[in-house]
């Protein structure tokens, strides 16, 4: 709940993909579940849009809105649960879907999600992930057997790639979880033993916001007006609808990596 600007980071990534047409949301809550609930219960569309003041301030016209197409379930998923547990415990509110997308919600990208969603929906895999590089300002190093250094070079240079947060996944995924386990250990340790994970790489703009280094670094994109993450600033997305094979269900892992809260 950190904000980027007017808006909380998780306001930012369900904005870009409402963008994209897909609009129902699931939150699986926990530590401090309730400021999330209570931001959008009390959520003001005035903070970020254009509107008119009249009657001496007793009548608002909103001349835009944020949120007004948006269904949002909050599930209390449990205070210490991981993030397969978190899933599992919104199962539920899944049935009936074909697929649906998942993420941590402390990143942003400026990731083409129509060509993400169609290039999972040709495979036959059951879940795809997002791979990025770390910042530049990492870097791999190669140590020999008495310690000696006998590389070093950015984590680009070094072509490595990490885990981006931003998930696709079909329903028979619950198939490959079990009571307690880590999303992206035993679960995903299947899928890869039955080749059924798959990842996109991606080059182009991603951030996590982990530390108050990375705030700072949003808050300046947003005050030079670079903000690679907010299609909806770019491009009109009103005849924008979700592709037909894929439901429009986001699953917001908002507590996973930390009081996000």
């Amino acid at each position: 709940m950190v904000d980027i600007g007017y808006r909380p980071i998780m306001w930012h990534l369900m904005k870009y993909y409402a963008h994209y047409g897909h609009t129902d949301f699931v939150l699986c809550l926990g530590y401090r579940g309730d400021i999330i609930k209570n931001y959008f219960l009390n959520y003001s569309e005035c903070l970020s849009n254009d509107f008119i003041l009249s009657d001496g301030g007793r009548t608002v016209h909103l001349l835009n809105h944020d949120i007004s197409d948006w269904t949002i379930t909050f599930v209390d998923t449990g205070l210490n649960a991981n993030i397969g547990q978190r899933l599992m415990a919104a199962s539920p509110y899944l049935r009936g879907e074909e697929m649906f997308m998942a993420n941590y919600a402390d990143g942003l990208t400026d990731l083409n999600l129509p060509d993400y969603v169609q290039e999972f929906q040709e495979s036959d895999k059951v879940g795809s992930f997002l791979a990025v590089q770390p910042p530049q300002s990492f870097h791999v190093i190669s140590i020999a057997g008495d310690g000696a250094v006998t590389d070093i070079r950015t984590a680009q240079d070094a072509e490595i790639w990490i885990n981006g947060g931003y998930f696709i996944f079909r329903q028979s995924l619950f198939d490959y979880i079990r009571d307690g386990e880590e999303l992206v250990e035993q679960p995903f340790r299947r899928l890869i033993a039955a080749n059924q994970l798959m990842a996109r790489r991606h080059s182009s703009f991603w951030a996590c916001m982990d530390t108050f280094k990375e705030k700072k670094m949003f808050d300046d994109m947003v005050g030079r007006g670079y903000m690679p993450w907010a299609p909806w600033d770019k491009a009109p997305a009103a005849n924008l609808r979700p592709l037909n094979a894929i439901n429009a269900r986001v699953m917001d892992f908002s507590q996973t990596r930390g009081a996000n809260a």
